[in-house]
Order: C-alpha cells, then structure tokens, then sequence
C-alpha cells in the first residue's frame, strides 16, 4: 500500500507540475476571458488516459506499478476537475454565460470523445 501510494504521489507530481506548464503556456498563447488552459490539459489529459486504459495491460509490456503512475497519477494529476468546476463557477458569475456554456459543453463533449479516440489508438498497436 505504501508502494503504492508513493507510485501515485510521484505520477501525480509529474502530471500537476505538466499541468501547470501546458496550461499557462496555452493561457498566456490565447489570452481570453475563456479559460483555455485548463480546457486543453483537460482534454488532452482523457486522450491520454484513453489511450493507457486502451492499451492490453496483462502480459503486456507496461507493468502494473507503471500503470498505477500514468493513470492514476499522472493524468490524476494532469486534469483537475476542481479547477474546471470554479473556472466554470467564475464564468457564470462573470456573467460570461455563453462561455460558461461553451466550456462545460465542449469539456463533457471533446473529452469523451478523446477518451474514445486514446482507447481506439491504443487498440491499433
């Protein structure tokens, strides 16, 4: 369980610390009131965890300790639902209801539809 634990805490500081690059280097390319950032890490992130829950784990050639990090603790750490639930919050409050709109419909919708695209890729290899 310890094992674990540390496996997890060492993918989810590697995803958060990714997060935190990707997102303000997107933010700072397209700086809007839409908080496109978090929207990119997000549905990049369910691509990503598509593609590694799509792939065959047992007798595969990625172990299950290496798993636990990239799904449970990378993308964990990568995509924040939080922070997409009080940027969603602010927008709302802003008034920006048609960005607000926007983002709450195209994160449900885009990042279903990556972790549907991730899975199909990992099935082709």
């Amino acid at each position: 369980m310890l094992r674990d634990f540390l496996l997890v805490g060492m993918g989810s500081f590697l995803g958060g610390g990714s997060r935190f690059i990707v997102s303000k280097v997107i933010q700072a390319w397209a700086p809007l009131s839409f908080p496109l950032g978090t929207f990119a890490v997000n549905i990049l992130g369910c691509l990503i965890i598509g593609f590694l829950s799509g792939l065959h784990w047992p007798g595969g050639w990625m172990s299950p300790s290496m798993k636990l990090v990239l799904t449970t603790g990378f993308c964990g750490g990568f995509t924040t639902f939080s922070t997409f639930m009080n940027e969603s919050t602010a927008l709302m409050r802003d008034g920006n209801y048609l960005y607000f709109a926007l983002y709450i419909g195209l994160s449900v919708a885009l990042g279903l539809i990556a972790v549907v695209v991730g899975n199909a890729c990992a099935k082709m290899i």
